[in-house]
């Protein structure tokens, strides 16, 4: 059995009309009138334990609207939600003693008391045995490397180390799920690699399982293997991230390096799109034409000193992801309007 299921979830909300003008306004507080809106619209995943999966999507998407339905602070309008088998908004409780969570913006700590007491109070919260508390404490600890700030007011710790903090809050009940919304935003470059590690390292030695959302794509490439993405509520991928590339990321680029000044290249396949002296880059389709091939065509005509195949980047890859998404989505209602017309 998976450790979460997500069943062909809808998610709607109601919002309130606002009327024009001032008697609008007066109508308004006797009567009311409610645009439907739609945040997540039947979503189907699985989830099993051990994975580690980036959960993306652009702002509005519906992905902090999913993980508010899997932590239970949301019921779906429809479709079924089950994590480690219980429904989460019926069993709240239960399913936040199994559940760690961060969010990049708010934290859990006490921001006026050190975060040893922070996370003392947590014992109290999760009900922790004594001995229990001291082991995992002293191993996340030293894993998160927070001793020298542990007496420290949580007001006066960097970003870095506040989030290092609500890691360590977040893990000190030892859930077996670990939930992240944006935990390396702001962060500089040496925060970012440490939280990462971290985060590999628990899913790793202690089997955490993790759903990481986040717009630093560097995240998903140096921690998940799985990628979920969703756009305008709806599930447009699910997959590994290497199918991922061989999917999408077809245009491949090739950097040469010539013994000479090249002369003009006759190549099929390939495209030159830039030159600085000695070195050129060519564009090319992996589906059309092999890296070998073109390499063996090049060296036809010219001297090779050295070269580089570059892989795309994930964020062009998403990129194209959503650009396909949404010519569908206007393609589809395009459809649906040709189709009322036709009605009338």
């Amino acid at each position: 059995m998976s450790l979460i299921q997500v069943r062909d979830v809808r998610k709607e909300f109601q919002i309130a009309r606002k009327r024009e003008g001032f008697w609008g306004s007066v109508k308004g507080l006797f009567s009311h009138h409610y645009d439907t809106k739609i945040a997540v619209d039947g979503i189907t995943f699985d989830i099993q334990s051990g994975e580690m999966i980036g959960f993306i999507g652009p702002n509005g998407a519906g992905k902090s609207t999913t993980i508010k339905m899997l932590t239970g602070i949301l019921v779906p309008t429809s479709g079924e939600v089950t994590v480690l088998g219980r429904t989460p908004h019926k069993n709240r409780e239960m399913n936040a003693a199994n559940l760690g969570v961060v969010f990049g913006q708010r934290t859990q700590l006490w921001w006026d008391l050190p975060l040893i007491e922070s996370i003392e109070l947590l014992k109290y919260v999760y009900r922790i045995p004594e001995n229990q508390f001291r082991r995992t404490l002293g191993m996340l600890s030293d894993l998160l490397e927070v001793n020298a700030f542990m007496n420290t007011p949580v007001r006066q710790l960097s970003l870095g180390q506040r989030m290092r903090g609500d890691l360590l809050a977040a893990l000190i009940h030892e859930p077996p799920i670990l939930f992240l919304d944006e935990p390396t935003i702001g962060l500089d470059i040496i925060a970012k690699e440490r939280i990462r590690d971290l985060l590999v390292t628990i899913n790793r030695e202690r089997g955490v399982t993790v759903l990481l959302t986040t717009h630093d794509m560097a995240d998903i490439e140096k921690t998940c293997d799985r990628m979920i993405i969703i756009d305008q509520g709806s599930l447009i991928y699910d997959g590994k991230l290497a199918a991922l590339r061989a999917q999408y990321g077809k245009i491949r680029r090739l950097r040469v390096d010539f013994r000479n000044e090249p002369r003009s290249l006759q190549l099929d396949g390939a495209v030159l799109v830039n030159q600085e002296g000695l070195r050129c880059w060519f564009d090319f389709d992996k589906d059309d034409i092999t890296a070998s091939q073109l390499i063996a065509r090049i060296s036809e005509q010219e001297e090779i000193v050295d070269l580089t195949i570059e892989e795309p980047e994930i964020e062009s890859i998403i990129k194209e992801i959503y650009e396909a998404s949404s010519d569908a989505a206007r393609q589809a209602k395009g459809e649906q309007e040709e189709q009322v017309l036709q009605l009338i």
